[in-house]
């Protein structure tokens, strides 16, 4: 399967600020904890509502995976789970028997037509409902609402041999990012390296809205996978 090379980074016409900037050091984390607190009474209900459909196959309503976080360390990610119970033996044994999906999750580490993908779950990944839960990752400080998106452990050793000091490293990984928004479902993994060094040296507010603001497009145009 070809693949989109989303290595054309956007202009996002912001100039690249100090490390020491006052957004990036602390207001960025401030706004963060302001908007989810302001939309959690929207949220909450969706995300209760999406956990108790999930939960009507005999499956967990909540799903829970290790990603690789600011400074590399470990966190738990939440999300609305989406795919079948037991979906990593699912995934190991198609990637064993079909040449063609083990191709296409090696560079990409998604399959654009993944049978453990249930039909609500399908429903809630266009809508991206099943990031909801990523809020409170946000409010305990284990991500931010924007930033470069989290990765697992099995896939540190694809993203550390871009560079010997990522920039993913020194920023809380995001619910959405410059990579999602430009690229979403295109593009191979290794792609993301690029957008996150552009977007770690020109934190600001205009940025993080710029890229609010396609987030918001992309929703409405429900292109999630």
């Amino acid at each position: 399967m070809s693949h989109t090379v989303c290595n054309e980074l956007p202009e996002v016409g912001i100039q690249p600020v100090p490390t020491g900037d006052s957004y990036r050091r602390w207001g960025k984390r401030c706004l963060d904890i302001f908007i989810v607190v302001l939309i959690l009474p929207i949220a909450l209900p969706l995300i209760l509502v999406s956990w108790a459909l999930a939960k009507t196959d005999g499956g967990s309503g909540f799903y829970s995976q290790t990603r690789i976080g600011r400074d590399s360390r470990g966190f738990k990610c939440w999300k609305i789970r989406t795919m079948v119970p037991d979906a990593d033996v699912v995934l190991s044994q198609l990637v064993g028997s079909d040449k063609a999906a083990a191709n296409e999750w090696r560079m990409a580490q998604k399959l654009s037509d993944d049978p453990r993908i249930t039909p609500l779950g399908r429903m809630l990944r266009k809508s991206s409902i099943d990031e909801l839960p990523q809020l409170w990752n946000v409010l305990i400080g284990d991500m931010s609402l924007i930033g470069p998106r989290p990765f697992t452990p099995l896939q540190k050793h694809i993203y550390d041999r871009s560079s010997a000091d990522p920039a993913y490293y020194k920023l809380r990984p995001g619910i959405t990012g410059l990579w999602q928004v430009e690229c979403r479902n295109e593009g191979d993994f290794s792609d993301r390296f690029n957008f996150d060094e552009q977007y770690c040296s020109t934190v600001t507010l205009g940025t993080d809205i710029s890229i609010a603001l396609k987030t918001l497009k992309v929703v409405v145009q429900a292109t999630g996978q």
